[in-house]
């Protein structure tokens, strides 16, 4: 975490009466500078209230509920502090339209999203020598945006 990240963090914690060492992580969404740009943008203006990503056991530690992120734009700089509350794991084709319309993304309909999402999960399987397919476990997290 570079030193505009923790000072943001720290600024954080002091307003909050948070202690300074609760674990948090910092991460920008998508796989590009655009995608990061506009979905910190979404979730700062409280539209993007979920995410979905792979589940990759062992690979990175679980999500869970309470969790604090930093959410990063395109340049790596802090655009918001949200907090997990609710935590899942759900096979790719079971991901519900309820949850694609927290995502906060295009139309928020469900067709949009799985387009999308296919797209994304196909190229990222792929960057790790594997085969996206339909029951692939997702971790999908519901969070609220706290400043």
């Amino acid at each position: 975490m570079d030193e505009k990240v923790k000072q943001f963090w720290y600024n954080f914690c002091l307003k909050h009466n948070l202690a300074i060492d609760t674990k948090v992580d910092a991460w920008a969404f998508g796989s590009n500078k655009e995608d990061a740009d506009e979905l910190a943008e979404l979730v700062d203006k409280g539209i993007k209230t979920a995410t979905t990503s792979e589940y990759v056991p062992g690979y990175e530690d679980m999500p869970d509920i309470g969790d604090w992120n930093i959410i990063l734009d395109g340049r790596g700089d802090p655009v918001c502090v949200v907090q997990d509350k609710v935590v899942e794991i759900i096979p790719y084709n079971q991901i519900s339209a309820e949850h694609a319309y927290h995502e906060g993304e295009g139309d928020r309909s469900y067709h949009y999203w799985r387009k999308i999402h296919d797209q994304f999960f196909e190229e990222e399987f792929k960057a790790n020598g594997q085969k996206f397919y339909p029951q692939a476990p997702m971790v999908c997290e519901i969070f609220e945006k706290v400043e």
